[in-house]
Protein backbone atom coordinates (compact mmCIF):
# COMPACT_ATOMS: atom_id res chain seq x y z
CA UNK A 1 0.00 0.00 0.00
CA UNK A 2 1.30 3.43 -0.87
CA UNK A 3 1.96 5.76 1.97
CA UNK A 4 1.65 9.51 2.05
CA UNK A 5 4.91 11.23 3.02
CA UNK A 6 4.51 14.50 4.86
CA UNK A 7 7.90 16.02 4.73
CA UNK A 8 8.16 19.05 6.96
CA UNK A 9 11.84 19.54 7.57
CA UNK A 10 11.51 19.25 11.34
CA UNK A 11 10.04 15.81 10.92
CA UNK A 12 12.79 14.74 8.56
CA UNK A 13 15.65 15.78 10.85
CA UNK A 14 15.20 12.81 13.16
CA UNK A 15 17.53 11.08 15.56
CA UNK A 16 20.87 10.02 14.16
CA UNK A 17 21.31 6.58 12.64
CA UNK A 18 24.22 4.87 10.94
CA UNK A 19 24.51 4.90 7.15
CA UNK A 20 25.28 1.39 6.01
CA UNK A 21 26.91 0.68 2.66
CA UNK A 22 25.92 4.09 1.34
CA UNK A 23 27.52 5.29 -1.86
CA UNK A 24 26.52 8.90 -1.19
CA UNK A 25 27.85 9.41 2.34
CA UNK A 26 31.53 10.28 2.57
CA UNK A 27 33.88 9.81 5.48
CA UNK A 28 32.53 12.97 7.10
CA UNK A 29 29.01 11.52 6.86
CA UNK A 30 27.86 14.27 4.48
CA UNK A 31 25.36 13.10 1.87
CA UNK A 32 25.98 14.68 -1.52
CA UNK A 33 23.68 15.13 -4.49
CA UNK A 34 24.21 16.97 -7.78
CA UNK A 35 22.36 19.64 -9.76
CA UNK A 36 22.96 20.55 -13.40
CA UNK A 37 21.29 23.90 -14.12
CA UNK A 38 21.69 26.95 -16.41
CA UNK A 39 23.49 29.40 -14.11
CA UNK A 40 24.84 31.59 -16.92
CA UNK A 41 23.48 32.44 -20.38
CA UNK A 42 19.86 33.13 -21.46
CA UNK A 43 18.43 30.63 -18.96
CA UNK A 44 20.32 31.99 -15.97
CA UNK A 45 17.38 33.85 -14.42
CA UNK A 46 15.34 30.67 -14.15
CA UNK A 47 18.39 28.56 -13.31
CA UNK A 48 19.26 30.84 -10.41
CA UNK A 49 15.72 30.48 -9.05
CA UNK A 50 16.03 26.71 -9.29
CA UNK A 51 19.40 26.70 -7.53
CA UNK A 52 18.06 28.90 -4.72
CA UNK A 53 15.09 26.61 -4.20
CA UNK A 54 17.36 23.59 -3.79
CA UNK A 55 19.84 25.42 -1.58
CA UNK A 56 17.15 26.98 0.61
CA UNK A 57 15.64 23.57 1.34
CA UNK A 58 19.10 22.12 1.96
CA UNK A 59 20.06 24.90 4.37
CA UNK A 60 16.83 24.48 6.33
CA UNK A 61 17.37 20.72 6.59
CA UNK A 62 20.94 21.15 7.78
CA UNK A 63 19.94 23.83 10.30
CA UNK A 64 17.51 21.30 11.79
CA UNK A 65 20.22 18.67 12.14
CA UNK A 66 20.27 17.17 8.67
CA UNK A 67 18.62 13.90 7.72
CA UNK A 68 19.04 11.44 10.60
CA UNK A 69 22.11 13.37 11.69
CA UNK A 70 23.74 13.56 8.25
CA UNK A 71 24.38 16.92 6.62
CA UNK A 72 23.23 17.39 3.02
CA UNK A 73 25.33 19.05 0.33
CA UNK A 74 24.35 19.79 -3.27
CA UNK A 75 27.10 20.25 -5.88
CA UNK A 76 25.96 22.63 -8.63
CA UNK A 77 27.15 22.46 -12.23
CA UNK A 78 26.44 25.18 -14.84
CA UNK A 79 25.28 23.75 -18.18
CA UNK A 80 24.17 27.08 -19.76
CA UNK A 81 21.06 25.11 -20.86
CA UNK A 82 23.26 23.27 -23.39
CA UNK A 83 22.84 19.50 -23.93
CA UNK A 84 26.52 18.84 -24.68
CA UNK A 85 27.69 20.64 -21.55
CA UNK A 86 25.06 18.77 -19.57
CA UNK A 87 26.52 15.42 -20.63
CA UNK A 88 30.00 16.49 -19.52
CA UNK A 89 28.64 17.63 -16.16
CA UNK A 90 26.60 14.46 -15.72
CA UNK A 91 29.62 12.23 -16.31
CA UNK A 92 31.64 14.30 -13.85
CA UNK A 93 29.03 14.02 -11.11
CA UNK A 94 28.08 10.40 -11.77
CA UNK A 95 31.46 8.84 -12.51
CA UNK A 96 33.97 10.93 -10.57
CA UNK A 97 31.87 12.08 -7.61
CA UNK A 98 29.53 9.06 -7.49
CA UNK A 99 26.33 11.09 -7.14
CA UNK A 100 23.25 8.82 -6.90
CA UNK A 101 20.84 11.65 -7.71
CA UNK A 102 21.02 14.79 -9.88
CA UNK A 103 18.55 17.63 -10.26
CA UNK A 104 18.01 18.75 -13.84
CA UNK A 105 16.14 21.45 -15.78
CA UNK A 106 15.30 22.41 -19.39
CA UNK A 107 14.13 19.83 -21.87
CA UNK A 108 17.11 19.55 -24.21
CA UNK A 109 19.67 18.95 -21.44
CA UNK A 110 17.36 16.58 -19.56
CA UNK A 111 16.69 14.50 -22.67
CA UNK A 112 20.41 14.37 -23.45
CA UNK A 113 21.20 13.01 -19.98
CA UNK A 114 18.31 10.53 -19.84
CA UNK A 115 20.07 7.60 -21.60
CA UNK A 116 23.08 8.04 -19.33
CA UNK A 117 20.83 8.01 -16.28
CA UNK A 118 19.32 4.72 -17.42
CA UNK A 119 22.68 3.09 -18.07
CA UNK A 120 24.34 4.32 -14.87
CA UNK A 121 21.22 4.11 -12.68
CA UNK A 122 21.42 7.71 -11.51
CA UNK A 123 18.09 9.25 -10.54
CA UNK A 124 17.33 12.51 -12.40
CA UNK A 125 14.79 14.84 -10.77
CA UNK A 126 13.26 17.37 -13.16
CA UNK A 127 11.10 20.11 -11.64
CA UNK A 128 11.21 22.63 -14.49
CA UNK A 129 11.27 21.10 -17.99
CA UNK A 130 8.08 19.97 -19.74
CA UNK A 131 8.74 18.49 -23.20
CA UNK A 132 6.41 15.53 -23.77
CA UNK A 133 9.35 13.20 -24.49
CA UNK A 134 10.49 13.60 -20.88
CA UNK A 135 7.64 11.35 -19.76
CA UNK A 136 9.18 8.29 -21.45
CA UNK A 137 12.85 9.26 -21.89
CA UNK A 138 14.16 7.09 -19.05
CA UNK A 139 12.82 5.14 -16.07
CA UNK A 140 15.40 7.09 -14.07
CA UNK A 141 14.07 10.52 -15.10
CA UNK A 142 11.13 11.65 -12.98
CA UNK A 143 9.17 14.86 -13.50
CA UNK A 144 7.48 16.72 -10.65
CA UNK A 145 5.30 18.79 -12.99
CA UNK A 146 3.12 17.85 -15.97
CA UNK A 147 4.40 17.68 -19.52
CA UNK A 148 3.61 20.56 -21.84
CA UNK A 149 0.93 18.49 -23.58
CA UNK A 150 -1.21 18.37 -20.44
CA UNK A 151 -1.08 22.15 -20.14
CA UNK A 152 -1.74 22.73 -23.84
CA UNK A 153 -4.86 20.59 -23.63
CA UNK A 154 -6.10 22.67 -20.69
CA UNK A 155 -5.42 26.09 -22.23
CA UNK A 156 -6.89 24.97 -25.58
CA UNK A 157 -10.14 23.92 -23.90
CA UNK A 158 -10.29 27.20 -22.00
CA UNK A 159 -9.74 29.30 -25.15
CA UNK A 160 -12.38 27.36 -27.06
CA UNK A 161 -14.83 28.10 -24.29
CA UNK A 162 -14.02 31.78 -24.69
CA UNK A 163 -14.73 31.66 -28.43
CA UNK A 164 -11.07 31.96 -29.47
CA UNK A 165 -10.96 29.61 -32.45
CA UNK A 166 -8.43 31.26 -34.82
CA UNK A 167 -4.83 30.95 -33.59
CA UNK A 168 -1.23 31.66 -34.54
CA UNK A 169 1.80 30.07 -32.84
CA UNK A 170 5.02 31.73 -31.67
CA UNK A 171 7.50 29.06 -30.62
CA UNK A 172 11.13 28.63 -29.62
CA UNK A 173 13.16 26.52 -32.01
CA UNK A 174 14.45 24.09 -29.36
CA UNK A 175 13.22 20.92 -27.66
CA UNK A 176 10.81 22.67 -25.30
CA UNK A 177 9.48 25.16 -27.82
CA UNK A 178 8.98 22.61 -30.59
CA UNK A 179 7.21 20.25 -28.17
CA UNK A 180 4.78 23.03 -27.27
CA UNK A 181 4.27 23.93 -30.92
CA UNK A 182 3.53 20.33 -31.84
CA UNK A 183 1.03 20.04 -28.99
CA UNK A 184 -0.77 23.24 -30.02
CA UNK A 185 -0.98 21.88 -33.57
CA UNK A 186 -2.44 18.64 -32.25
CA UNK A 187 -4.74 19.73 -29.42
CA UNK A 188 -6.02 23.17 -30.39
CA UNK A 189 -7.85 21.84 -33.50
CA UNK A 190 -9.41 19.12 -31.33
CA UNK A 191 -11.35 21.87 -29.56
CA UNK A 192 -12.69 23.19 -32.88
CA UNK A 193 -9.91 25.71 -33.48
CA UNK A 194 -7.74 26.44 -36.51
CA UNK A 195 -4.00 27.18 -36.67
CA UNK A 196 -3.51 30.05 -39.15
CA UNK A 197 0.26 30.59 -38.94
CA UNK A 198 3.46 29.63 -37.11
CA UNK A 199 6.72 31.52 -36.50
CA UNK A 200 9.92 30.20 -34.84
CA UNK A 201 12.32 32.18 -32.65
CA UNK A 202 15.78 31.39 -31.29
CA UNK A 203 16.44 30.58 -27.63
CA UNK A 204 17.52 33.81 -25.94
CA UNK A 205 16.27 36.01 -28.78
CA UNK A 206 15.34 39.60 -27.84
CA UNK A 207 13.77 41.01 -31.02
CA UNK A 208 10.36 39.46 -31.64
CA UNK A 209 8.97 42.21 -33.87
CA UNK A 210 9.44 40.45 -37.26
CA UNK A 211 7.77 37.26 -35.99
CA UNK A 212 4.95 39.18 -34.30
CA UNK A 213 4.21 41.18 -37.44
CA UNK A 214 4.13 38.04 -39.59
CA UNK A 215 1.72 36.36 -37.19
CA UNK A 216 -0.43 39.49 -37.03
CA UNK A 217 -0.87 39.35 -40.81
CA UNK A 218 -2.80 36.10 -40.32
CA UNK A 219 -5.34 38.01 -38.19
CA UNK A 220 -5.58 35.49 -35.32
CA UNK A 221 -7.86 35.82 -32.33
CA UNK A 222 -5.16 34.36 -30.09
CA UNK A 223 -1.39 33.84 -30.24
CA UNK A 224 -0.29 30.58 -28.63
CA UNK A 225 3.21 31.02 -27.20
CA UNK A 226 5.82 28.33 -26.53
CA UNK A 227 9.01 30.10 -25.43
CA UNK A 228 11.11 29.66 -22.28
CA UNK A 229 13.15 32.88 -22.36
CA UNK A 230 12.57 36.47 -23.50
CA UNK A 231 8.92 36.65 -22.46
CA UNK A 232 9.18 40.21 -21.13
CA UNK A 233 10.75 41.50 -24.35
CA UNK A 234 8.07 39.75 -26.37
CA UNK A 235 5.30 41.28 -24.24
CA UNK A 236 6.74 44.79 -24.52
CA UNK A 237 7.14 44.53 -28.28
CA UNK A 238 3.60 43.12 -28.62
CA UNK A 239 2.37 46.24 -26.80
CA UNK A 240 4.57 48.62 -28.81
CA UNK A 241 3.21 47.21 -32.06
CA UNK A 242 -0.36 47.83 -30.88
CA UNK A 243 -1.43 44.21 -31.31
CA UNK A 244 -4.84 43.26 -29.93
CA UNK A 245 -5.14 39.47 -30.17
CA UNK A 246 -5.13 37.45 -26.94
CA UNK A 247 -1.77 36.02 -25.87
CA UNK A 248 -1.88 32.56 -24.27
CA UNK A 249 0.68 30.14 -22.91
CA UNK A 250 1.64 27.72 -20.18
CA UNK A 251 3.49 27.74 -16.86
CA UNK A 252 6.55 29.35 -18.46
CA UNK A 253 4.52 32.58 -18.40
CA UNK A 254 5.17 32.58 -14.66
CA UNK A 255 7.80 35.31 -14.90
CA UNK A 256 7.50 38.00 -12.19
CA UNK A 257 8.94 40.80 -14.36
CA UNK A 258 6.49 40.05 -17.17
CA UNK A 259 3.53 39.78 -14.80
CA UNK A 260 4.38 43.16 -13.24
CA UNK A 261 4.78 44.89 -16.63
CA UNK A 262 1.67 46.63 -18.08
CA UNK A 263 2.48 45.14 -21.48
CA UNK A 264 1.27 41.72 -20.31
CA UNK A 265 -2.20 42.88 -19.26
CA UNK A 266 -4.73 40.23 -20.31
CA UNK A 267 -2.22 37.43 -21.03
CA UNK A 268 -3.69 34.04 -20.03
CA UNK A 269 -1.89 30.81 -19.24
CA UNK A 270 -2.04 27.51 -17.46
CA UNK A 271 -0.18 27.40 -14.16
CA UNK A 272 1.01 24.48 -12.07
CA UNK A 273 -0.47 25.26 -8.66
CA UNK A 274 2.13 25.63 -5.93
CA UNK A 275 2.06 27.88 -2.88
CA UNK A 276 4.48 28.75 -0.11
CA UNK A 277 3.27 29.46 3.43
CA UNK A 278 3.71 33.17 4.29
CA UNK A 279 6.29 32.42 6.97
CA UNK A 280 8.39 30.35 4.56
CA UNK A 281 8.15 33.04 1.88
CA UNK A 282 9.19 35.70 4.41
CA UNK A 283 12.18 33.60 5.49
CA UNK A 284 13.29 33.18 1.89
CA UNK A 285 12.84 36.89 1.15
CA UNK A 286 14.92 37.81 4.19
CA UNK A 287 17.73 35.59 2.95
CA UNK A 288 17.68 36.39 -0.77
CA UNK A 289 15.89 39.75 -0.97
CA UNK A 290 13.17 38.50 -3.33
CA UNK A 291 9.94 36.47 -2.90
CA UNK A 292 9.76 32.73 -3.59
CA UNK A 293 8.93 32.70 -7.29
CA UNK A 294 7.55 29.70 -9.15
CA UNK A 295 10.79 27.86 -9.94
CA UNK A 296 12.14 28.48 -6.43
CA UNK A 297 9.05 26.74 -5.07
CA UNK A 298 9.28 23.92 -7.60
CA UNK A 299 12.85 23.03 -6.73
CA UNK A 300 12.36 23.60 -3.01
CA UNK A 301 9.50 21.11 -3.24
CA UNK A 302 11.60 18.69 -5.30
CA UNK A 303 14.31 18.80 -2.65
CA UNK A 304 11.70 17.95 -0.02
CA UNK A 305 10.90 14.81 -1.98
CA UNK A 306 14.58 13.89 -2.09
CA UNK A 307 14.97 14.49 1.66
CA UNK A 308 11.97 12.28 2.33
CA UNK A 309 13.35 9.45 0.19
CA UNK A 310 16.72 9.80 1.88
CA UNK A 311 15.13 9.63 5.33
CA UNK A 312 13.19 6.48 4.42
CA UNK A 313 16.25 4.68 3.05
CA UNK A 314 18.41 5.58 6.03
CA UNK A 315 15.67 4.38 8.38
CA UNK A 316 15.61 1.06 6.50
CA UNK A 317 19.42 0.76 6.51
CA UNK A 318 19.59 0.73 2.72
CA UNK A 319 22.42 2.33 0.71
CA UNK A 320 21.67 5.62 -1.04
CA UNK A 321 22.06 4.40 -4.60
CA UNK A 322 20.21 5.80 -7.59
CA UNK A 323 18.37 2.51 -7.96
CA UNK A 324 17.22 2.47 -4.33
CA UNK A 325 16.17 6.12 -4.45
CA UNK A 326 14.18 5.46 -7.62
CA UNK A 327 12.43 2.45 -6.10
CA UNK A 328 11.70 4.25 -2.83
CA UNK A 329 10.13 7.21 -4.64
CA UNK A 330 7.57 4.94 -6.28
CA UNK A 331 7.10 2.92 -3.11
CA UNK A 332 6.11 6.11 -1.28
CA UNK A 333 4.03 7.30 -4.26
CA UNK A 334 2.28 10.28 -2.69
CA UNK A 335 3.99 13.39 -1.34
CA UNK A 336 2.38 16.35 0.40
CA UNK A 337 4.66 19.39 0.45
CA UNK A 338 4.06 22.82 -1.08
CA UNK A 339 1.87 20.97 -3.58
CA UNK A 340 0.29 17.49 -3.47
CA UNK A 341 2.07 15.11 -5.84
CA UNK A 342 1.33 11.55 -6.82
CA UNK A 343 3.62 9.40 -8.93
CA UNK A 344 1.61 6.82 -10.85
CA UNK A 345 4.11 7.13 -13.72
CA UNK A 346 7.42 8.99 -14.09
CA UNK A 347 5.44 12.23 -14.36
CA UNK A 348 3.57 13.40 -11.26
CA UNK A 349 -0.11 14.23 -11.22
CA UNK A 350 -0.55 17.81 -10.00
CA UNK A 351 -3.34 20.42 -9.93
CA UNK A 352 -3.46 23.11 -12.65
CA UNK A 353 -5.01 26.57 -12.79
CA UNK A 354 -5.90 29.01 -15.56
CA UNK A 355 -4.40 32.40 -14.73
CA UNK A 356 -4.79 35.88 -16.22
CA UNK A 357 -2.38 38.77 -15.77
CA UNK A 358 -4.32 41.71 -14.36
CA UNK A 359 -3.00 44.94 -12.86
CA UNK A 360 0.51 43.58 -12.34
CA UNK A 361 -0.73 40.36 -10.68
CA UNK A 362 -1.22 36.80 -11.87
CA UNK A 363 -4.83 35.99 -10.98
CA UNK A 364 -6.34 32.49 -10.97
CA UNK A 365 -9.61 32.51 -12.91
CA UNK A 366 -10.27 28.77 -13.15
CA UNK A 367 -9.05 25.52 -11.59
CA UNK A 368 -8.50 22.44 -13.72
CA UNK A 369 -6.62 19.13 -13.44
CA UNK A 370 -3.45 17.88 -15.10
CA UNK A 371 -5.08 14.50 -15.81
Amino acid sequence: MRQTARFAIAAIALACSVVTASTSASADDTIRFGAILPLTGPGAVIGTEQMRGIQFATDKANAAGGVRGHKIEVVFEDNQAKPDQSILSFNKLADLQKMPLIFTAYSGPSLAMAPLATRKKVLLINAGAQADKLATASPYLVNTLPTIGDEVKAISRYLAGQGKKQAAILYENDAAGIAGRDDYVKYFPETGGTILAQEPTAFGQTDYRPALLKLADAKPQVMLVSITAGLLQMAQQYKQLGLKFTVAGTTFFSDPDTIADPSSEGFVHTQVRIDAPPALDAEFKKKYGVPMEFFVKQYYNAMQIVLTITDHLLAEGKPLTGENMHDELFKIGKFQGLIPLEFKTNTATVPLDINEMKGGKDVTIKQVSSE
